[in-house]
């Protein structure tokens, strides 16, 4: 036997042995460096020499209706992100909203400054004195001590 299909055999046993769920030299994940390590043949046989059988592994894995160990990791990775890309997208949402509202809050104050700056201005000719209401004499009074 050449060394090359010595790997192609181990590599078909070792896929047997983790899809039958019976690993015997690795941790039995649905992955390429645990079907090298099953087999015992270095990664890059897999990734180079037989991609044939590294996508016939996957085609095996996805047949049984599982995902690779590796896709479930990334998609839980991809899971947080995801979360808070939802709230960020509310949150400018929300801030987009307030921007508008104390855009027209500061457009109608200063409005309403102009409007009492110009009232303030018409009247700056105009002085009124008010009559001079007489104080009521209270016997109690602190500021009147004489008049008990």
């Amino acid at each position: 036997m050449t060394p090359a299909l010595d790997e192609r055999n181990r590599i078909r046993a070792a896929m047997d042995r983790i899809l039958g769920g019976t690993p015997e030299h690795s941790n039995g994940a649905l992955t390429i460096v645990a079907l090298a390590a099953e087999a015992q043949v270095p990664r890059n046989a897999l990734t180079q020499r037989h991609t044939d059988l590294r996508s016939e592994f996957y085609d095996k894995v996805c047949a049984r209706g599982e995902m690779p160990d590796n896709e479930k990791r990334l998609r839980q990775q991809l899971r947080r992100p995801k979360e808070l890309w939802g709230a960020d997208a509310e949150q400018i949402t929300q801030l987009k909203a307030d921007v508008e509202a104390l855009v027209g809050a500061l457009h109608q104050s200063t409005v309403e400054n102009a409007l009492l700056r110009q009232q303030l201005a018409d009247r700056a000719g105009v002085f009124r004195a008010l009559p001079a209401q007489p104080r009521a004499r209270d016997s109690a009074d602190p500021e009147l001590p004489g008049l008990r």
